[in-house]
Order: structure tokens, then C-alpha cells, then sequence
């Protein structure tokens, strides 16, 4: 059976600002969910990755009112692990669910996943990778002088708090994940990136401030793990360049030099596009056979070439 790494994004599970709720983010799961069963259905076999952005936001403006009246602080491994075993939870629900209604004899399984970094990767350094909810330029800029978070315009589509977002090394749980899949188990893993973690001086693993781009680790597990395809689920049906001008061109297709290319030119926002076309570079140049971004919608008809961006070494 083929096997495919499919990385959905934690802003998938938030359609607006009315509908942010857990039981909001679960009736999204079942949309995207749908679609990854009717491949499970078609003879894959599947590990879901996700993001988690907006999910460790949300635990991060709790934890800031809390300390309000006297509460501890989370720190970001721990923000990272939260919505691993939440996100994982709601997504095996809803494929467990789905299978039971269509008598497919498969179960779900979560692994709460360890990604090593370097700890003195230059990412922390300069701050990068957005999480949180988007605000307006007032409330970022409030933010910015009385909590002292580093800003960023998120790709036209508001400001974001950024954190630090280093390099993935090692997936500490890959063999565990492999093994999962090899019983035929359909495996959550790489939640957010996967928890940070580092070895210090004395060889002792421990968690670390940041947070790891999930498209970076999932294209990771990807590699090592040969998987067949690398599929990333995303809010646009198709990669475009020149995106939002009048020349506007969606892309049916391209190679790895046709994405090297666009990347260069500066097509692909660093904090939507670009690092999932960066992360589908990584995949392919590393032995990945064939690479696909869509969204959730479109993965069955992007599986029969009808949609989709289909990336080819």
C-alpha cells in the first residue's frame, strides 16, 4: 500500500473569527477528515501531521490572564504537547467515526512526538514563526510595547505574534511511528511541528522556547520515512504566482527547478507559501517521489490529476 504524509494546517481548523470554539475546530476536522478517509479508503495508507498556530495562541492569552491571579505561566514544549494530545484527540475521533460509518476496519492512534533542534540555531536569533490569532495593526503594535512580543505582518492577512523556529534535526518517535504505521494503523504525529527539544552539554534531552514549522517537520518524516507522496492541505486549491495582482497564474504543476525559480523571485510569502514550497523542496531533493498542495476539498480529485499543484522532482 502507498504511503502518504499529509500535513493539514492548524488554521484550517479556524474558518473566521465566530468560529474558534473546540467544538468549532472539531466540526472543521470532520470536513478535512472526510476527504483523508476517502483516500484510506482508496488503498493509502496515511500519517497526519498538522499545525497548530492559532491552538497555542489561544493557551498562550490564557495562560497570560491567568497570571493574573497568581497562575504559572506554560512554557512553548508544553503549549506544543497540549495541542498534540487535543488536536490528535479530535482527529482521531473523527476518523475512528467516519471509519465506523464506513465499515472500514482501521483504527487511529496519536503519538505525541519529540522533534530535536539545535540550540543554537541562528532562529532564535530572530523570530520568525507566527502563532496566535491575527490583529489588527493597533493591537499588535499595543502588544509589541507593553508585553514586548515580536510582531509580523502575516501575508496581508493581519499581524501575528512570532516566535522562534528552529531547524528540525531528528524525529525522536519515527520508529515508533513507523512501526504504528506498519501495523496499518492510521498515525497522528509531528503535531505542530513536533515538541522542541534539544541535548544539552550532559546528553539530557530537554524542551526548549520555540516552536518548529510543521511543514519543515512533516516534510522531514516524509524523507525518512520514504513515504510516496508528501501532500500538503491548505486553505487554496492551487499554488499561484504572482498572487493577488492582475497576472495572477495558478499552477497546474512544476518541477523542482520551476520552484527553486519562483522562490527566488520572491512568489511565495515566507509565512504562508514559502515555507510549504520550501518544505516540498526538501522532500524531493532527498529522494520524495511526488509532491501535491491543495485544499482539503480537492485532495480526491488532486489525487486523479484534475486539481491541485502537483510538485515532481
Amino acid at each position: 500500500m502507498p504511503l502518504a504524509v499529509i500535513a493539514v494546517g492548524g488554521n484550517s481548523l479556524i474558518r473566521d473569527k465566530k468560529h474558534q470554539t473546540v467544538p468549532d475546530q472539531y466540526s472543521a476536522a470532520v470536513e478535512t477528515m472526510k476527504h483523508i478517509t476517502d483516500m484510506i479508503e482508496k488503498g493509502w495508507n496515511v500519517i497526519v501531521t498538522h499545525g497548530n498556530g492559532p491552538q497555542v495562541g489561544f493557551i498562550l492569552l490564557r495562560a497570560e490572564l491567568a497570571k493574573k491571579i497568581g497562575l504559572h505561566t506554560v512554557p512553548l514544549d508544553s503549549c506544543g504537547a497540549d495541542t498534540q494530545g487535543a488536536i490528535g484527540y479530535i482527529f482521531q475521533q473523527v476518523l475512528e467515526n467516519e471509519f465506523e460509518r464506513r465499515k472500514i476496519k482501521k483504527k487511529a492512534v496519536t503519538v505525541v512526538t519529540r522533534v530535536m533542534v539545535d540550540k543554537d540555531d541562528k532562529a532564535f536569533n530572530k523570530p520568525t514563526k507566527p502563532i496566535g490569532p491575527f490583529m489588527e495593526k493597533d493591537e499588535a503594535e499595543k502588544k509589541k510595547t507593553e508585553d514586548g512580543w515580536n510582531i509580523m505582518e502575516d501575508a496581508g492577512r493581519g499581524y501575528r505574534r512570532v516566535v522562534a523556529s528552529p531547524e528540525p534535526k531528528e524525529i525522536i518517535e519515527q520508529e515508533a511511528i513507523q512501526a504504528l504505521v506498519d501495523k496499518g494503523f492510521v498515525v497522528i504525529a509531528v503535531g505542530g511541528g513536533g515538541i522542541p527539544v534539544y541535548k544539552r552539554d550532559d546528553k539530557i534531552v530537554a524542551g526548549i522556547e520555540a516552536v518548529i514549522d510543521k511543514d519543515f517537520a512533516s516534510s522531514l518524516l516524509a524523507m525518512k520515512i520514504k513515504a510516496d507522496l508528501f501532500l500538503i492541505s491548505t486553505a487554496v486549491e492551487k499554488v499561484c504566482i504572482n498572487f493577488g495582482k492582475p497576472d495572477e497564474k495558478k499552477l497546474d504543476s512544476m518541477n523542482v527547478k520551476d520552484a527553486e525559480r519562483y522562490m527566488k523571485e520572491g512568489q511565495f510569502a515566507p509565512g504562508s507559501m514559502g515555507p510549504k514550497i520550501e518544505a516540498v523542496i526538501r522532500y524531493l531533493k532527498n529522494g520524495g517521489k511526488k509532491a501535491i498542495i491543495t485544499s482539503p476539498s480537492h485532495i480526491g480529485e488532486a489525487l486523479e490529476g484534475k486539481t491541485g499543484t502537483v510538485i515532481t522532482p
